[in-house]
């Protein structure tokens, strides 16, 4: 068990821990939350030794050990990604250096009968021993298949991880912190840099652990999937909730309108009070009593309420100018980078009003098709093509970062902006949060949420139809991700959005493209129907399940193969068939879950003395002949495919 006693932590006059005590038990996976600036990085590293608190102690048991993800690391220079991973198993490879250094000496030795010789047998044979409790024949294979599940290919297993970006570097130190097993996982917003396969796999894998976890993230759904216990730092205090996030927020919500009734009650107490000392003081006769009713006032623990962090940016995309019905066009595209094959001969279009989602593994070709959409690389061979009228907004996935650092707020919107918005640049700053001398900030000082909020206002200057969207909820919080997503619910214009976030992209798209091997698998719903129709908790076990027989995915959008073209059916059939199947087997999950409810109405006993029980039935027997349509259609597309 880890214990806190005690901890405290002060900068200047700001407490940021003030005395907190809590403990840790194996099995428990705790969610660490607060506003920004709350304590929840500092508290991590003081659990983790990296910083000592001014008071109390952190008590672990002996040999207990500690793994530590946080935000800014770098990995030391010159090994693959499978030698940096195997750093992980210390004590193997220190056993199998000494190992090879008895078993060199025992070559060189001739006195098979000495007690000399003999120690070294025995030496050698703990060794061996030890090995084969810690696992060694299996280590390599152990630390290939983490890196596999983090998104490593076979092929990346002997690059230098000098190569890698800060991204793959931090899955490779997470791989050698889940290759540990430490007692103890410590994550620094984990999720980052993964991708939802990514993702999924570290929640299947969390979920097994069988140690101790807290966790400091942003993705909602994360949490829900793997933590127990939630903890609020509040106020350098902390608030203790024994539930995943979404029933901590909820209860979070109740304590504090409890707390607030109890502090305007106190209040009202403390004024009456205070009024009433103030009548006694000035008479001679009462003046001892309002002395001591002074005193007792003076004794009374105040109740604190935190003043909560709701401000969030006021965000409303300008209407989109009408564009032609095909917004995007791509044929027979495909992308190399030298002996890389990126996306191989793909065809798809988006037309107006879709909102189509990428997903798929990172190096997949999401960021490349994006920008070859809009322009900004150039396809190896195919041809894409914009429609009528089409004016593209592109967000990029370090847009942040290309902010000029020199600049201050204002002057970034300023170069921004058209000469007719300029009158509006700092009413549209405050509604992104940037109000008095905060738009003279230089860019360099701000924190990468506040450059993500100004890297969006900067979108919000022009209108646009169509919105290109590359990660855009990196660096923001949970508040400022539910407005931008309001926002984008209620943008009218054409939508395509790169995300790993499932609860971002949740009920935001109709349209979801998965990107697998050079190719798109298309499929008609929202992250969550990607996922259901999917069929996983992993979607590397789907990997292994789905057959891949002819080198053609179910549901793919636009395989091409030459032998293609002896087919009775074309492509765009086959496009068209796979579509209808995928509409109709849909509807029918969203008709039987309507016919279910009406059911369940139909069987309360009070149910034909309703106002309303003629219309119910109505709607019940309409909803029943169009499921049997859409079972014939399913069916008729089904027997067609085959």
């Amino acid at each position: 068990m880890l214990s806190l006693n005690n901890l405290y932590v002060q900068y200047g006059d700001r407490i940021l821990l003030n005395g907190i005590s809590l403990s840790v038990k194996p099995g428990e996976r705790i969610g660490l939350v607060g506003r920004n600036g709350a304590g929840k990085s500092t508290l991590l590293k003081i659990i983790a030794g990296e910083m000592s608190p001014h008071e109390g102690q952190v008590i672990k048991p002996a040999r207990f050990t500690i793994g530590y993800l946080h935000q800014d690391m770098l990995l030391p220079k010159g090994k693959t990604v499978l030698e940096e991973a195997m750093t992980a198993f210390s004590e193997v490879l220190t056993l199998e250096e000494e190992l090879r250094g008895l078993q060199n000496a025992l070559v060189q030795r001739c006195d098979y009968e000495t007690e000399e010789y003999h120690r070294l047998l025995g030496q050698i044979g703990d060794i061996t021993e030890r090995l084969h409790q810690l696992g060694q024949q299996t280590t390599t294979a152990h630390a290939e298949r983490v890196l596999t599940g983090l998104g490593f290919r076979h092929t990346d297993m002997n690059r230098l991880t000098d190569e890698l970006s800060g991204g793959w570097q931090m899955r490779v130190e997470l791989a050698k912190i889940l290759l540990r097993q430490p007692d103890l996982i410590l994550l620094d917003e984990p999720t980052n840099h993964l991708d939802i396969e990514s993702i999924l796999w570290l929640e299947e894998w969390l979920n097994r652990y069988p140690g101790m976890l807290i966790v400091i993230s942003h993705d909602r759904r994360f949490l829900d999937n793997v933590t127990n216990r939630t903890i609020e730092i509040v106020l350098g205090r902390i608030e203790d909730y024994k539930v995943p996030y979404s029933q901590y927020v909820q209860l979070s919500a109740e304590r504090r309108q409890r707390l607030q009734a109890a502090y305007e009650n106190q209040q009202r107490f403390i004024a009456e009070r205070e009024r009433t000392i103030a009548r006694f003081i000035a008479k001679a006769t009462k003046s001892r009593a309002a002395q001591s009713m002074q005193k007792q006032l003076d004794r009374i623990e105040r109740i604190e309420i935190e003043e909560q962090d709701v401000a969030v940016m006021r965000v409303r995309f300008p209407e989109a100018p009408r564009s032609g019905e095909i917004v995007a066009k791509a044929e027979n595209l495909s992308k190399r980078y030298g002996d890389l094959r990126v996306l191989e001969n793909i065809d798809f279009q988006i037309v107006r009003g879709e909102r189509v989602a990428f997903v798929g593994q990172n190096g997949q070709g999401k960021t490349t098709l994006a920008k070859i959409l809009i322009g900004q690389e150039s396809p190896t061979s195919g041809k894409v093509s914009l429609g009528y009228n089409v004016s593209i907004g592109y967000y990029a996935q370090n847009q942040a970062e290309t902010l000029n650092p020199q600049l201050t707020v204002l002057e970034t919107m300023e170069l921004n902006s058209p000469p007719e918005m300029r009158p509006r640049l700092r009413t549209i700053l405050g509604a992104f949060l940037f109000s008095g001398d905060d738009v003279n900030k230089k860019v360099v000082a701000l924190s990468g949420g506040e450059r993500a909020r100004l890297a969006l206002a900067c979108m919000l200057l022009r209108p646009f139809n169509f919105l290109v969207l590359d990660e855009p909820t990196n660096h923001l919080d949970m508040l400022s991700k539910d407005v931008l997503k309001q926002a984008l619910l209620e943008y009218n214009g054409t939508l395509l959005v790169v995300s790993h976030d499932r609860e971002f992209l949740s009920g935001l798209t109709n349209r979801t493209l998965e990107f697998r091997n050079g190719q798109l698998r298309e499929y008609l719903g929202d992250v969550n129907y990607f996922l259901e129709k999917r069929q996983l908790d992993n979607m590397r076990q789907v990997e292994l399940r789905t057959p891949q027989h002819s080198g053609t995915p179910e549901h793919s959008a636009t395989p091409k193969r030459s032998n293609q073209a002896a087919s009775a059916r074309s492509s765009e059939d086959k496009k068209q068939l796979q579509r209808q199947l995928q509409r109709a087997e849909k509807r029918i999950t969203e008709i039987e879950a309507e016919l279910k409810k009406m059911e369940a109405l139909m069987e309360q006993p009070d149910f034909y003395t309703r106002s309303d029980y003629q219309q119910i039935l109505e709607r019940y027997y309409a909803a029943r002949k169009e499921l049997e349509h859409y079972y014939t259609e399913w069916e008729t597309a089904v027997e067609q495919l085959s």
